[in-house]
């Protein structure tokens, strides 16, 4: 959609339905919802997304907008009448005194009064307790007893004389979560989905639109599922404020629990040994670790070394008992310095608390997200389409924990013989976890598992290459796999070829180390060479770079400056072919690089540039126009002669110059990914900020002009 038809699109209430909503609708009937509607219905009820979710799942699972419409309405009553706001507390309670009975929506706590020998349950927002619970509910619901779980409960009020006796009685309790799925169903669906098409559908249900993702960006919030789906999973996520870290695991499902790392205490995270009462791991599928980064937070040792050997051995000791437990760890925080930065001056563990900045801990984490390569969270980022009710998509995840799918790439490749178990362990466990949530029906091609074995390799070795850094006593390793015909794959992280110069700091580049990293303009200005690198023409380096250059998605530090204009100066004929120049973002794209070929010639001289591209015959045809007319008019009075020549036929894109340089550019000029388009985002002003996408681009030396 361009950017004048975005502009020009009438509002409407009820957003359209794309083919991939129709699909959902179609293969997965009750089970999915719009996204937007959990904003709609939310008010001012602090409650999670799955709450709400459960209950438009009830009543608004539906592509048809008078069902939907109702279900809101119903949804809206409910909550109106039965959620309990804090700042009501009273009025509730005055509610189920005047009526004898009356339906809540709360957090419940339960603990055991072991003078009285009962269970007593807590009610968050509507502040009562000592609420006595029969034992066959906490057998049926033992996470009550554990952090607490939203229900929907009935709550009956009978004064008594006696003034030890509680006047709140439960009448029912009922967890809000789903009771029952078909598996079989799920597995069947799944097959009527393209990958891409099943990616989409599970970013709209995390909630987020998939269009303002890159494939690498989608990755990385799957990955956040991965604890949900994969028992005793270990993953970090280091990175900015604001880029949703925490959010999966404090509203995406019924059987995570988050807390802040400032409140974890042994008796709470393992057991009590006063009482023996298990902690959250022995009830909870994911455990997250909420603001976990921090210098100068203090810690408890004994929890350092207990959350060690858990991580390690999945278990822990209860006196002289030792217990096993499933929880995955989660532990998110923010970074406060830049990733050039950290790698200079420390190592990508840097924030965190000084008793966790220990090789023997980090060592046993599985993943690493990078989250300064996640965008911030901005409002049009967020789904109006259709997505699994999320407790729906919980359960499933549930289900598949005891598959093991980590064996399913060995058909087709091996792993470097010198990665370790623990390595081995790490990637194993991220690739099985990809696996269940992308192909839980385990059918996947070549090419799809390796998508998947790379990216698991790559946050393991941003683990590993941090722990070289902490102690270098440690052996390196070689990330990376061979296939059946013997051909050898080299993994490497993205500050590894953003950063080269930083991230091996103190060490020495060996053969058993990744591809030499690209060279690129890092933010500030300055060019590092390397020897896989563009070198932009200089006295001290007038050699430029010829062959074939691959750039990872989401790589920083890319620009026309360094990445063309080296090859384009001293020429007074230049051609660009590329068949898409038609949207106002590619028009910007080349406005940029004629700016730059304007700049860097004598300004006495011309230059003549040609343009080979694509008529745009549809309804955008004038405004297509108009604006090759309006970068024409701009160009001519910076010294630049600009024509468009029209080719129905062109597919390749490449730039042709007679000082001898042809360049092929596989995406074209348009590499760079949306940003927030502000106009104070920096990226919209030095594309050096900016995240591109994967593309190659192949420089050829041919004979100079008049040849």
């Amino acid at each position: 959609m361009s950017a004048t038809e975005d502009e020009t699109a009438p509002e409407s209430s009820t957003p359209p339905k794309s083919d991939l909503d129709y699909k959902i609708n179609l293969l997965f009937p009750g089970v999915v919802v719009r996204k937007d509607l959990v904003k709609a219905v939310k008010g001012n009820a602090i409650v999670p997304s799955y709450v709400l979710e459960y209950l438009l799942g009830q009543y608004a699972a539906s592509d048809d907008e008078a069902t939907i419409q109702a279900g809101i309405e119903t949804v809206r009553k409910i909550l109106a009448e039965h959620y309990v706001h804090r700042s009501e507390s009273e009025l509730v309670k005055s509610t189920i005194k005047e009526r004898g009975r009356h339906r809540v929506i709360d957090k419940v706590t339960v603990t055991l009064n072991e003078k009285a020998d009962v269970y007593e349950a807590e009610f968050a927002n509507l502040g009562i307790k000592g609420v006595i619970v029969d034992s066959p509910v906490i057998k049926a619901h033992p996470k009550l007893l554990v952090g607490g779980v939203w229900c929907i409960c009935d709550v009956e009020y009978f004064h008594s004389d006696d003034q030890r006796t509680v006047p709140w009685i439960l009448g029912s309790i009922k967890p809000i979560q789903l009771s029952k799925f078909d598996v079989q169903q799920y597995l069947e669906a799944r097959r009527g989905f393209t990958t891409d098409e099943w990616i989409d559908l599970l970013m709209q249900s995390i909630g987020f639109n998939p269009e303002m993702f890159s494939r690498r960006g989608k990755f990385f919030q799957l990955v956040r599922l991965i604890p949900f789906v994969e028992r005793n999973y270990n993953l970090v996520e280091l990175g900015p404020k604001g880029t949703g870290k925490s959010h999966i695991f404090s509203e995406f499902s019924p059987h995570g629990m988050l807390i802040s790392g400032g409140e974890v205490t042994v008796p709470k995270l393992f057991v009590n040994n006063s009482n023996g009462r298990l902690g959250l791991v022995g009830y909870w599928d994911v455990v997250a670790f909420d603001e976990f980064a921090g210098k100068k937070k203090r810690t408890d040792k004994s929890l350092v070394d207990i959350m060690k050997n858990y991580m390690a051995n999945k278990s822990f000791s209860r006196g002289v008992e030792t217990l096993g437990a499933e929880a995955s760890m989660v532990f998110v925080g923010n970074t406060s310095h830049t990733v050039p930065y950290m790698l200079k001056h420390s190592d990508l563990f840097d924030e965190l608390p000084e008793a966790y900045h220990d090789p023997a801990y980090l060592d046993r984490l599985h993943h690493y997200i990078p989250g300064w390569e996640v965008d911030i969270i901005r409002g049009e980022m967020f789904s109006d389409g259709y997505g699994f009710v999320v407790d729906y998509i919980a359960e499933v995840l549930k289900s598949m924990r005891s598959q093991d799918y980590s064996d399913r790439y060995q058909p087709h490749f091996t792993l470097s013989s010198d990665i370790s178990t623990r390595d081995r362990d790490g990637v194993h466990k991220t690739f099985s976890g990809l696996m269940k949530i992308l192909y839980p029906g385990g059918e996947a091609t070549k090419e799809e598992i390796e998508e998947i074995l790379r990216f698991a390799i790559e946050g393991r070795k941003r683990v590993k290459d941090q722990i070289l850094r902490i102690d270098s006593t440690m052996a390196e390793v070689k990330f990376g796999y061979t296939d059946r015909e013997g051909a050898w794959s080299s993994v490497a992280t993205l500050e590894e070829d953003e950063y080269p110069s930083y991230y091996y700091r103190g060490r020495t580049i060996t053969e058993s180390s990744v591809e030499p990293a690209v060279t690129t303009t890092e933010p500030g200005g300055t060019v590092t060479p390397s020897e896989a690198g563009t070198a932009p023409a200089s006295e001290s380096a007038p050699q430029l770079f010829e062959g074939h250059r691959d750039f990872h998605e989401n790589q920083r530090g890319i620009a026309y400056e360094t990445l063309l204009l080296p090859y384009l100066v001293g020429a007074t004929e230049v051609t660009i072919v590329d068949p898409y120049i038609r949207m106002s973002h590619q028009g910007r794209n080349l406005v940029d690089l004629l700016a730059l070929l304007a700049a860097a010639k004598d300004p006495a001289e011309e230059i003549r540039v040609t343009l080979v591209t694509k008529p745009d015959t549809g309804e955008y045809e004038k405004q297509h126009l108009l604006m090759l007319k309006d970068i024409q008019d701009s160009a001519a009075r910076a010294g630049i002669s600009f024509t468009v020549a029209w080719d129905d036929t062109i597919h390749d894109r490449s730039i042709r110059a007679d000082n001898g340089w042809r360049i092929l550019l596989g995406r074209g000029l348009d590499i760079f990914q949306k940003g927030s388009g502000g106009q104070f985002d920096l990226g919209a002003r030095n594309h050096a900020f900016r995240q591109v996408v994967a593309f190659g681009v192949t420089y050829i030396r041919e004979d100079a002009r008049g040849s």
